[in-house]
């Protein structure tokens, strides 16, 4: 089902390590994450179009991220843009895939290339700088979501794909309204990719988490930025969250749903250092 035909795929760097190699194993895992949150979650009135979802080692975060795509399971959008942050010391403040589509075990997923140069040439616009396009990046904060979304949706789509270096207010800005104006329109969904607080015992990294996604929840962009800035609460992710939340809002969202708040120790026990995860539906 998810197999496309083209001569430039970029290869999964992580698939064996961070979530495994083998598409029953794979699609065996996630559709248990999914079906399991799908049974906790609570009521969503409107149309899903943006979400915050996690993207650590999937056995680490997958039973958090199961409750931000089970918000869409069976759902059917043409493109899905997947906003993440850049992990490593590219010097370009934006980056996108130079590649005609990503590879995972579970197949392959085109990149939509044609509406990912009108937003590059929208973030132009506004920034005076385009997304970087670059071949086999290590990236992994991108990538884990595809899995899920390849489980989760009905029928295959076409990505968006962009890794964000520069969190500042106005770069975060253009990205998510030059986002809004490709999507005007569009059956489409906007993922953000973001861990939450890292290596805080639980009970601080709980009251961190809280109060970050409360600002999420609130649709409040400025406030994410501000307070992962100031060390109040944290985001790896803060910039592709801001950026998802003026793109959604510049589409019509109104109100944000907390769906999970978990941590590291969950799965192994030590709750003395923990990384927090997060999962947000954005609605209209």
């Amino acid at each position: 089902m998810w197999a496309r035909q083209t001569t430039d795929i970029r290869p999964s760097p992580i698939a064996g390590t961070w979530y495994p190699a083998s598409p029953e194993d794979l699609a065996r895992l996630v559709d248990g994450y999914l079906t399991a949150a799908a049974a906790d979650l609570p009521p969503l009135e409107g149309e899903v179009v943006g979400l915050v979802a996690p993207h650590a080692g999937i056995v680490y975060s997958g039973p958090v991220a199961g409750y931000a795509f089970a918000a869409v399971q069976g759902r059917s959008p043409e493109v899905v843009a997947v906003l993440s942050p850049m992990h490593y010391p590219y010097p370009q403040p934006l980056l996108t895939t130079g590649h005609a589509a990503y590879a995972t075990p579970l197949g392959s997923v085109p990149v939509a290339q044609e509406e990912m140069a009108t937003w590059g040439e929208g973030i132009r616009r506004r920034l005076g700088v385009a997304p970087q396009a670059v071949k086999n990046d290590p990236e992994h904060a991108l990538e884990m979501e595809l899995p899920f979304l390849q489980r989760a949706l009905a029928r295959p789509f076409r990505l968006l794909p962009l890794m964000m270096r520069d969190y500042s207010p106005a770069t975060c800005q253009a990205v998510g309204e030059a986002l809004a104006e490709v999507l005007a329109g569009r059956d489409a969904l906007i993922v953000a990719s973001s861990d939450l607080s890292h290596y805080y015992p639980e009970a601080v990294a709980r009251e961190l988490d809280t109060a970050m996604l409360a600002h999420i929840a609130a649709l409040d962009p400025q406030a994410v930025l501000r307070a992962d800035a100031a060390g109040e609460a944290f985001a790896c992710g803060a910039g592709p969250v801001a950026a998802m939340l003026w793109a959604t809002q510049a589409l019509g969202a109104q109100r944000g749903v907390v769906l999970k708040r978990a941590s590291s120790g969950d799965v192994t026990g030590d709750y003395q250092s923990v990384v927090g995860y997060g999962a947000v539906a954005v609605l209209r």
